[in-house]
């Protein structure tokens, strides 16, 4: 007995033994003859971080190159034709007397003031402020440089949104996604005609925030407006980029780019590609942007400022349309609004998100909160007033 455990202590040793030999032959020859022996014994967990980082990189790579090169097809660059009566100097004639200026002279000039994206055969979508001159003549520009007439314009009466009409051409429509399913830090990819002068310029980042509220323009023509439920990203969204798409990493529109904050770097700001596609299906069905208009302009006051200031949560009503659905009901400026149509007022579910979902004629109940009491107002949902 006592013989066969020394047998054992003697052959755990020789394996030992062996194991040792075996470790310092492998350093050995490393460092000898840089044979890799170790490291396809000992995997090393460093080298595989850096090669999942590469690998990630690549990967990410790949996906902004093959969406940027399958969708610009369907962007477009939006250029306007501007006709300007000028006056020239006065000047003197070859007898030296002054010319008296020329008033008639008419000066026309060419210029790229935003982006869009194909959604149908021979329809655009585009920002509404990027078209806003009614007397001035619009195109649009494929990639391959093919220009195409604005036929008429469509714009909504209710989002920066418009549809320019043109034909002639094989034109690609892009992939609507679906902006519900957004989550806070999703990849993101816009493409559009920046500064109003590199077209079809990439740019990615992520999404940072949804269901925004902003004051924000575009940067490039002086425009500003009041936003609400839009969405926030990183990516860099220039001058010029506005009516352009902002993608996800399938090559879907998730949105539509129509701003950067005032006063603020890497903040932009797409309205979410659902409220197009309602606005879409309206005017497939009606040829116009026939939808109901509520008709108050708002500040949305948060949970946590209403029970600072000992107010309910909702929106606060600032500007009320004239003749609009709002005015007719009763509702006033200073009233808060707390619940539409049985569903709370919250910075999660905003008024204008509850009132995207409406049509002409619908009746509304509205909760409202004046001079410390609640009130209940029965609202018929009516167009845009002329």
């Amino acid at each position: 007995m006592q013989g066969k455990v020394i047998k054992q202590f003697l052959l755990g040793v020789l394996v030992g033994v062996f194991t040792m030999l075996v470790f310092f032959a492998g350093v050995m020859s490393e460092r000898l003859w840089a044979l890799p022996i170790l490291e396809n014994l000992l995997p090393k967990s460093r080298q595989n971080a850096q090669e999942m980082v590469s690998q990630k990189i690549l990967t990410e790579e790949s996906v902004v190159t093959e969406v940027a090169s399958r969708v610009s097809t369907s962007v477009v660059t939006v250029s306007v034709l501007e006709e300007r009566r000028v006056s020239s100097p006065f000047s003197l004639d070859p007898f030296g007397f002054f010319e008296s200026p020329d008033s008639d002279k008419v000066e026309t000039r060419e210029m790229d003031i935003g982006s869009g994206f194909i959604v149908d055969s021979g329809l655009v979508v585009t920002n509404k402020h990027v078209v806003s001159g009614s007397a001035d003549k619009y195109k649009v520009i494929l990639k391959n440089g093919e220009e195409y007439q604005v036929e008429k314009i469509w714009r909504d009466p209710q989002n920066d949104l418009a549809i320019l009409k043109v034909s002639g051409g094989e034109f690609v429509p892009i992939e609507l996604g679906d902006s519900d399913n957004l989550r806070v830090g999703n990849f993101v990819i816009a493409i559009g005609t920046a500064l109003g002068e590199f077209r079809h310029t990439v740019t990615t980042g992520v999404v940072s925030g949804l269901g925004r509220g902003i004051t924000a323009g575009d940067g490039y023509s002086g425009f500003a407006e009041e936003l609400d439920n839009v969405i926030q990203t990183d990516a860099a969204i220039n001058p010029g980029n506005s009516g352009g798409p902002l993608l996800n990493s399938l090559g879907q529109a998730i949105g539509v780019n129509v701003a950067v904050s005032q006063g603020a770097n890497n903040i932009g700001f797409a309205l979410p590609i659902n409220i197009v596609k309602a606005s879409l299906q309206t005017f497939n069905e009606t040829g116009q942007f026939d939808r109901a208009f509520f008709g108050v302009r708002y500040q949305l006051i948060s949970q946590s400022a209403a029970i600072l200031n000992d107010l309910p949560a909702g929106a606060l009503v600032r500007e009320v349309v004239e003749n609009s659905s709002a005015d007719i009901s009763g509702i006033k400026p200073g009233d808060i609004i707390t619940v539409f149509e049985g569903q709370k007022v919250t910075e999660e579910l905003s008024l204008a998100e509850l009132v995207l979902g409406k049509k002409i004629g619908d009746k509304v109940e509205v909760e409202i909160y004046r001079d410390g009491q609640k009130q209940k107002l029965t609202v018929t949902m009516q167009g845009e007033p002329s």
